[in-house]
């Protein structure tokens, strides 16, 4: 008697569709990677404000909305707004920036 493990059915044998059956060594490395989040975490990474924990993804994306505002204000008080050629997209770039980069800085 066998143990099937990490069959796929493509199509029922009956109706005369493929079965395919992985090697041992394909099994590990498609379960290896599975395993990894087994682990988990302690908690969600959450700050104290006033009280109330916000979540830290949202506190730092805030501070990138804060980042591209002012940078904002700063290319509007140069001139140098009306010559980005879309200036949505380089103050979204600047924000995501300043978000990454503080999510990178504050949490790790």
């Amino acid at each position: 008697m066998t143990l099937l493990l990490m069959d796929i059915a493509i199509s029922s044998p009956e109706r005369g569709g493929a079965f395919c059956r992985f090697a041992p060594a394909a099994r590990l490395w498609c379960a290896a990677p599975l395993l990894g989040l087994l682990g988990g975490c302690d908690g969600a990474p959450s700050r104290n404000i006033l009280g109330s924990y916000f979540p830290s993804w949202m506190v730092c994306a805030l501070a990138g909305l804060a980042l591209a505002l002012a940078v904002r204000a700063i290319f509007k008080a140069l001139g140098m707004l009306e010559e980005l050629p879309v200036p949505l997209v380089v103050l979204l770039a600047i924000g995501c920036a300043g978000t990454f980069a503080m999510w990178l800085i504050w949490l790790a």
